[in-house]
């Protein structure tokens, strides 16, 4: 075996390089609380979406007899409100700022400076004159 054939075989068949570290590890760690709560109605109106777009369809079909409107009347009132996708404010992913968001990379502008500054974002570059 050549040198190049013993390095690639260490690299790839031993479980010693790629073991991951669960104590570094933070799940489910939010910045603050208001970013806790936008990721939980977003969750919800991932869920209820199509079922309320379904039955708010149904509701407003002129060609439908009154009473299968009204029952779709009932049906909407019985979603959680946050099922709507006015209640979901664009925040930044780091920092949970909800205003000056770059929205291609769902960060605050404050944030997205300073990466920028440290070349930490691909394909992007201070304006030089």
């Amino acid at each position: 075996m050549n040198g190049l054939s013993l390095c690639y075989n260490y690299v790839f068949n031993s479980n010693k390089i790629f073991q991951p570290v669960l104590s570094q590890l933070r799940y489910n760690h939010w910045a603050d609380w208001r970013m806790a709560k936008d990721v939980r109605k977003r969750k919800t109106l991932a869920e209820y979406a199509v079922p309320k777009l379904r039955v708010n369809a149904l509701r407003k079909n002129d060609i439908l007899p009154k009473e299968i409107r009204e029952i779709a009347d009932k049906e909407i009132n019985e979603f959680p409100r946050d099922a709507v996708g006015i209640r979901i404010r664009g925040r930044c992913a780091i920092t949970s700022r909800p205003r000056g968001n770059v929205l291609r990379w769902r960060i605050s502008r404050i944030v997205f400076r300073d990466l920028a500054d440290h070349n930490l974002l691909a394909g992007v570059q201070r304006a030089m004159w």
